[in-house]
């Protein structure tokens, strides 16, 4: 497993992460086997947010399971997100305060190693979210910050205020969700894939060395599921995965995480995966250094144009 620096901070952190969005329905035992899993292939990250089961349920499910000593804590790096209400959106100091304590009660921890504003708030006030980040900066509970979802305008306006840096950016991508990538390779072309949809926000990112954390790597970006196995609308690049899979000797989860730590930007992975099995298969993918003919095979067979 590949670690990384995230942002341009001294914190490292593998460049998989697992995402517990699913886990509020799962036992003890099953919560413990499938971290388990992940710190043996080398994840030493964890992704939550307080919306994740609704009320903080599965940052409570994760803490009760695990119940870490201060030793166990050290060696991992618990993120968080906040923000996102029934209906709307909140990234008020009052909200944000509150999340935190709730999140840090939920998990069992002292501290998080970054918080995220989960979603764009339309109605944000750049000034209450600096003043809670100076919070919990100055109280320890938080030890870096970070978005997700956010625009390179969003991140600018919040930047021009927010003391701390903003070390990450999680978006989705996936190879059938990239156009973040995609646009940029048809510049200039009479083409729909050539329409700007995400305002360069993948360069700014490596701009300014914010760690783009990918969700969802493993969804088809038309609504239609998991585009691995999915024959009906994916089958060329199905057929091109399962080739490489069997060069490399790995799994076809491998060969999807290693197009997306391939790209130079050093993404991190989100796998959201409840089955330890799948973690293990995607764990392959970390390292796997698909060579550059590879790399454009793949995206050319999930339907994109290299001119």
């Amino acid at each position: 497993m590949r670690t990384q620096p995230i942002g341009a901070s001294d914190l490292t952190a593998s460049n998989l992460i697992l995402g517990l969005m699913r886990i509020k329905e799962m036992s003890d035992a099953d919560i413990r086997t499938l971290v388990s899993t992940a710190l043996d292939e080398g994840i030493t990250m964890f992704d939550h947010a307080d919306i994740y089961g609704n009320d903080h349920a599965c940052e409570e499910r994760f803490g009760s399971a695990l119940r870490w000593s201060a030793a166990e804590r050290e060696q991992v790096v618990l993120q968080t997100k906040c923000g996102i209400r029934q209906g709307w959106f909140d990234f008020s100091e009052a909200h944000i305060l509150r999340s935190v304590d709730q999140s840090l009660a939920a998990l069992k921890t002292d501290y998080l190693d970054i918080l995220l504003l989960h979603r764009p708030d339309a109605l944000v006030e750049p000034e209450e979210v600096a003043s809670a980040f100076d919070k919990l900066s100055a109280s320890g509970k938080v030890r870096h910050f970070g978005v997700s979802n956010h625009t390179r305008g969003q991140l600018e306006l919040l930047r021009a205020t927010v003391k701390q840096p903003l070390l990450v950016n999680q978006l989705q991508l996936s190879v059938t969700h990239a156009n973040m990538i995609a646009e940029g390779v048809a510049l200039n072309m009479r083409h729909e894939q050539s329409v700007v949809r995400t305002d360069g926000i993948l360069d700014y990112c490596r701009l300014t060395n914010t760690t783009v954390q990918a969700w969802s790597p493993f969804q088809s970006g038309d609504g239609t599921g998991p585009f691995l196995g999915n024959r009906e609308h994916y089958a060329e690049l199905n057929d091109v995965v399962d080739r490489l899979a069997g060069e490399y000797g790995v799994s076809a989860e491998a060969i999807a995480t290693a197009w997306i730590t391939r790209h130079p930007a050093h993404i991190q992975v989100v796998l959201g995966t409840t089955r330890p099995e799948r973690v293990a298969a995607a764990a392959q993918g970390a390292q796997l250094p698909l060579t550059r003919e590879q790399w454009y095979e793949i995206f050319r067979s999930a339907g994109y144009i290299v001119p």
